[in-house]
């Protein structure tokens, strides 16, 4: 078993889009996925569970990850925790293109 922490850092935390993206990711593994902060835990069978955890900017998420090459799905699972997410894509100067 592997266990990572991730910083939210989407400014709207995590809604249903980036929810949607690491549900979908987590559906692809065939190990088990634990998901942990200081509002509860789930695993993300659900992506309704993930959301009610209330994953706001600045939240520090335990994520635990047991399975087929955990290391390395861990990780992918931190790296998507800790993305910007931006609904529609914007430039630099905040505009969308």
């Amino acid at each position: 078993m592997t266990e990572r922490q991730a910083t939210i850092r989407n400014q709207q935390g995590m809604h249903c889009r980036p929810s949607a993206v690491i549900y979908k990711a987590a559906q692809a593994y065939g190990g088990h996925i634990r998901i942990s902060s200081a509002n509860g835990s789930s695993t993300l069978d659900s992506m309704m569970a993930l959301i009610a955890l209330a994953l706001t900017p600045g939240t520090i998420v335990t994520i635990q990850v047991d399975g087929p090459d955990d290391e390395s799905f861990c990780q992918q699972l931190v790296e998507l925790f800790e993305n910007v997410y931006d609904f529609p894509p914007q430039n630099d100067s905040g505009v969308t293109p």
